[in-house]
């Protein structure tokens, strides 16, 4: 369920999940723009996908860029020392410096190519973007969402779902920052050294910037942050294009949150046993009779399914539906860790976004969650460096970190790690057993825990109800694959609170 990193190559990204440094993939304007542009600019016969096997076919997208005037920081004629480097431009990084900036914290971001549109597809729930003022940043809204647990059974989840608008959220955080006085310099940073008191940043063209606090929202990869314990993420993985379709049976006023039959692999025996084991759904965005977003996620895996089996699947459902794809305008390749331990607490740099340990451990949502904590986290700084006391070094260090990632919310974080794991020990038929039972929770629940809102007690509260209600071959799968993922849970738990 997420947008969806680039650790094996630039080719990667994310649905919604990954906030990182921008990459590669053009920008939404509006589906059906975007279906003229292409058409203009390609000028050539459209070559129709065979029996429905897109794989033929090559996106037609090209890299965008935001048409802004951006305030870049000129080291040759001003002070290259600011109270807070931020390293990159991803929506991560923007939200954090608009909301730092906007406390009177004197910022600059490092990003070599900040006007780079994002290539991610960010979903999100309308409710969740509203609650932050950003509703005005939404492109295309649903009024129902759908999962479908199998040939028989389907849920409709009275929940407007959105995609939001990359270009107008960009631009939104572009110009709040710009009116708070953020700079941006364009350069790689590819060092970062530490005094007692303050940080330096080398970049790649050369130049050196000093900072009180170092913040590194560039994403998943990178080498900036530091781990204590040993790494053991899931891995989300997932295919996904926007295509133009001859047709597709997808109700305009619905988006599919996840479909979890397996009818379309009925031809092919050796995928579907492959799926029943490790299953793989399909998410899907509908904008028109003609255009559509569709994408075959696999939820959570350890180790990572492999991508060319995503891919055959995704070929083989679309087959089953009937859609023939005509033009593949954007690509998306998605690989995001989720779960696995948080950075070391405390450290010297900052992060934030992917490699913060904010992706939800399991659903790899990221979007609202990073866009919420980024006020929080702001409070914190400007209590260290916008007051009197001018708090920096070890003790700013603490602070900060301890603003993203105190007791409560590592606990929250925990628990959530738990569900990741009971995930990750369901097959196809335990999967769609435990959507089933989750999704017939109180909706205050549900939603509480895609968004990672509820409070300790009431994640408990919701692991409790749910195995109370649950049908006897869920309560089976519950009692014996959940034991060892919630002994660790709590030992982990027990080891945070020493």
């Amino acid at each position: 369920m997420g947008t969806l990193v680039k650790l094996c190559s630039p080719a990667f990204t994310t649905r919604n999940k990954f906030f990182g440094s921008p990459s590669v993939t053009t920008p939404f304007t509006s589906a059906k723009t975007q279906i003229k542009k292409t058409s203009r600019k390609t000028h050539q016969k459209v070559r129709v996908s065979k029996f429905g096997n897109f794989l033929e076919l090559k996106p037609e997208s090209q890299r965008e860029f935001l048409d802004y005037d951006l305030p870049l920081f000129d080291p040759s004629h001003e002070r290259p020392r600011f109270d807070v480097i931020v390293i990159g431009t991803g929506p991560a990084g923007l939200r954090l410096a608009e909301q730092v900036s906007g406390r009177g914290i004197k910022v600059c971001c490092v990003d070599p190519s900040p006007l780079s549109m994002w290539s991610n597809n960010y979903g999100v729930w309308v409710d969740e973007f509203k609650s932050l003022g950003l509703d005005d940043c939404l492109d295309k809204t649903w009024p129902m969402t759908t999962v479908h647990i199998d040939d028989k059974k389907t849920k409709y989840l009275d929940r407007p779902y959105c995609r939001v608008s990359r270009k107008k959220l960009k631009s939104r955080l572009m110009e709040s920052c710009t009116s708070n006085g953020v700079k941006f310099h364009k350069a790689k940073v590819w060092k970062v050294r530490h005094e007692e008191f303050e940080s330096i940043i080398e970049c790649d063209d050369g130049s050196e910037f000093k900072a009180s606090l170092i913040v590194d929202a560039s994403g998943f990869a990178s080498p900036f942050i530091k781990y204590d314990k040993p790494r053991n993420d899931g891995y989300q993985l997932a295919h996904g294009i926007l295509a133009e379709v001859e047709s597709h049976p997808f109700d305009l006023d619905k988006m599919v949150l996840m479909d979890w039959r397996d009818s379309h692999l009925a031809n092919e025996p050796d995928l579907r046993e492959r799926n029943a084991k490790l299953p793989t759904f399909l998410y899907v965005m509908p904008f028109d009779s003609n255009l559509v977003f569709l994408e075959e996620t696999s939820l959570v895996g350890r180790p990572v399914l492999p991508y060319m089996e995503v891919k055959q699947r995704m070929v083989a459902r679309l087959r089953h539906l009937g859609i023939i794809v005509k033009r593949v305008i954007e690509e998306e390749k998605c690989l995001i860790p989720m779960g696995g331990p948080l950075p070391k607490l405390p450290q010297n740099v900052l992060a934030m976004g992917g490699n913060s340990g904010l992706v939800h451990p399991s659903t790899g949502y990221t979007v609202y969650r990073t866009m919420a904590m980024a006020p929080v986290v702001a409070d914190a700084i400007a209590e260290c460096l916008g007051s009197t006391r001018m708090m920096r070094g070890s003790l700013l260090h603490r602070r900060v970190w301890n603003g993203l990632w105190p007791m409560e919310r590592r606990v929250e974080r925990q628990l959530y790690c738990f569900g990741m794991e009971t995930l990750l020990n369901l097959d196809l038929a335990g999967t769609r057993r435990f959507m089933g039972e989750f999704f017939q929770l109180d909706p205050y629940q549900w939603k509480g825990f895609l968004s990672q809102s509820l409070s300790t007690p009431e994640i408990v509260a919701l692991l409790s109800t749910m195995f109370i209600k649950a049908s006897v071959p869920c309560k089976i799968d519950l009692a014996t694959k959940c034991p060892l993922p919630m002994a660790r849970t709590l030992g982990k738990i027990a080891l945070d609170a020493i």
